[in-house]
């Protein structure tokens, strides 16, 4: 099979972008007659459209008899609009077990977080719902009564991505007018949301961004997929989408996973009411925008960026900044990469740290395995994948991060949240590091996984994990979904477990979740927070060894978990390759070795990779003998 060649021009594009709809000069790019993507058109909500929204979810409402809190952010997160109707609860209440400190929140950060979620799962090629999120996170996929036994969620874990102590995720400066509050991707209030209630918003097939609505006072998810819920928020949700919904064949319900078609929304427009779409008929008693300290000012609604802009924070890379003239990078609003490629800063722990040539051969093999991907969850059919790759070095450090120019905005903090899981599991003072944590429920895990594993050296550097490895010791069942096994060690019992209690994961940010830093564990020597973005616990990374010693990880994260795991390992491998020095971990060290004696005893898994996977060649097993 030819490579997918896709039409586009991305120099001509960008050229457009930095001078009519940034504000800023624009970026030189390199020669960019497109290959393999296209970049998405330029689209964003204006004001006119925000206010459409609101209209037409509060006017919904008020034919139920219903209040809710609504908020509309664009593709990068920028929050845009909260409007709270007049008697509107204030608070909303997670009834889930929670590791959290309180189970009580602002009913308005719920609706951030359900809009986030909903534009940051979706691209040109998927529109994904927080119902869709809440399918895809639960100890059994696809979650109902009748399916115990069968594995995790793919996405199990994501929710707590895109957290507000992230130091990916850009931060509102409280004052709107100010040049750089508009720079993405932004944090969330409560991570990704599983809650139904969160619908992406789209213009001529493009995400433009989300709607999430909170009005019964509950965030959970919906543990049963075999029937159809009656849900106030996503009714009201839907009918704010009314005008932007996203085109049917890239819908969540239009994709299978495993065989399993994912679901979108369980309300339907045939339930609407008939639509009040003006903002201004709605008068000031129907309710009012209020200010979210940290998102929002409040003062007024405020047009969305459009994505791929200087202003959006995510833009095209420039010749220098990256060879394949389709990667996107994430920027600070004034034309300097935040993730530029550089060295590793762990010398004096490794010997000889990660090189720029390294770290560059890394990524740009990694982009080329993506490029040639079949996507898994991407419409139309055999459409190349599109993902994020970061690399970090042992302590942490983001060494380089590009994406595609479609790849789903949450895989941008995920795939460094994998990276750095990686490389921190892997690392000979993992235990130590985890010990000297004070968080409740940190330190115990170290006991445990070596007990677990048998192995009073496990979290030493002895072995190399892998993020698949490290998220089967994070099921609440081992095997992974096998009812009646017991829990993984970095996991919580399935009778206390839930999505807001996933254990270990869950442990390490429940404190820190609203501060500037995402664990207690110990700082590296140069002051870098280790876990800076909370771990994660899906697969997508593997880590970067010179012979056999650890000096990084990669991580991948935007398609199927199985493509994310295939794009890491070949990247790594094929980088390594390249400059002869680094590669991926020597087999005897890696996490597959590892049997747990578990009943019959049961080997650990290192990665995936998924059959016939390219577009170019009908070549199987492609990672066999790496």
């Amino acid at each position: 099979m030819a490579l997918r060649k896709l039409p586009g021009h991305l120099a001509a594009w960008f050229a457009l972008v930095g001078l009519v709809l940034s504000g800023f000069a624009p970026i030189a790019a390199s020669n960019a007659s497109a290959a393999v993507y296209t970049a998405p058109p330029l689209e964003a909500l204006t004001i006119a459209d925000v206010q459409k929204v609101i209209a037409q979810a509060v006017g919904e409402a008020r034919a139920r008899g219903a209040k809710a809190t609504i908020a509309v952010v664009d593709r990068v997160g920028n929050v845009l609009a909260v409007y709270r109707m007049t008697g509107a609860a204030t608070q909303m209440r997670i009834t889930a077990r929670t590791q959290l400190p309180t189970s009580v929140f602002p009913s308005e950060l719920g609706a951030i977080a359900k809009a986030i979620t909903a534009a940051y799962l979706s691209s040109s090629g998927n529109a994904f719902s927080t119902r869709t999120a809440s399918m895809i996170v639960q100890p059994h996929f696809p979650p109902a009564p009748s399916t115990p036994g069968l594995e995790s969620g793919p996405l199990f874990g994501v929710q707590f991505s895109q957290l507000p102590c992230s130091d990916l995720n850009t931060r509102f400066p409280g004052n709107a007018a100010v040049a750089t509050a508009m720079i993405g991707p932004k944090r969330s209030p409560l991570g990704l949301a599983a809650d139904p209630g969160g619908l992406p918003l789209y213009k001529r097939g493009v995400v433009v961004g989300g709607i999430g609505v909170m009005a019964d006072g509950i965030y959970g998810f919906d543990p049963n997929v075999l029937d159809f819920d009656k849900d106030l928020d996503e009714v009201l949700a839907l009918a704010g989408l009314q005008g932007f919904a996203p085109p049917i064949t890239i819908r969540a319900d239009r994709i299978p996973v495993d065989g399993t078609t994912l679901r979108f929304s369980d309300a339907m427009a045939s339930q609407l009411h008939p639509l009040q779409s003006s903002f201004a008929a709605l008068g000031t008693g129907a309710g009012a925008l209020i200010a979210v300290a940290g998102f929002y000012a409040g003062t007024a609604i405020l047009p969305g960026v459009a994505y791929g802009t200087e202003r959006s924070g995510i833009r095209l890379a420039t010749a220098a900044e990256f060879s394949n003239r389709e990667a996107f990078i994430l920027s600070d609003g004034n034309g300097v990469n935040r993730f530029p490629i550089r060295g590793g800063t762990d010398a004096a722990e490794v010997g000889t740290a990660l090189s720029p040539a390294e770290v560059r051969a890394v990524l740009e093999e990694a982009f080329k395995v993506m490029s040639r991907a079949r996507a898994q969850i991407r419409r139309p059919l055999d459409s190349p994948a599109q993902v994020s790759i970061s690399v970090v070095d042992t302590w942490g450090t983001p060494l380089g991060l590009v994406r595609s120019p479609d790849a789903p905005i949450f895989g941008t903090d995920v795939s460094l949240q994998k990276a750095r899981t990686a490389a921190f599991f892997s690392n000979p003072r993992a235990g130590a590091l985890l010990f000297a944590d004070p968080d409740p429920g940190v330190a115990p895990t170290v006991a445990a996984t070596r007990s677990f594993l048998a192995d009073t050296a496990a979290l030493t550097g002895k072995s190399a994990f892998s993020n698949r490895a490290v998220g089967l010791l994070a099921r609440p069942y081992f095997p992974d979904g096998e009812v009646g096994r017991p829990n993984g060690p970095l996991s919580l019992p399935i009778a206390s477990f839930s999505p807001f209690a996933t254990g270990l994961q869950t442990a390490l940010i429940a404190r820190t979740l609203g501060a500037d830093r995402c664990t207690n564990v110990p700082r590296a020597p140069s002051g870098q927070q280790r876990l800076a973005n909370g771990i994660q616990i899906f697969p997508g990374a593997v880590p970067i060894y010179r012979g056999s010693t650890l000096v990084g990880a990669i991580g991948v994260s935007g398609d199927g978990i199985d493509q994310d795991d295939m794009i890491a390992f070949l990247g790594a491998s094929n980088g390594g390759k390249k400059v002869g020095s680094i590669g991926n971990a020597p087999k005897a060290m890696r996490s597959d070795r590892i049997v747990v004696k578990v009943g019959v005893g049961v080997r650990l898994r290192y990665v995936n990779c998924p059959f016939a996977p390219f577009l170019d060649t009908s070549a199987q097993n492609v990672c066999e003998g790496l």
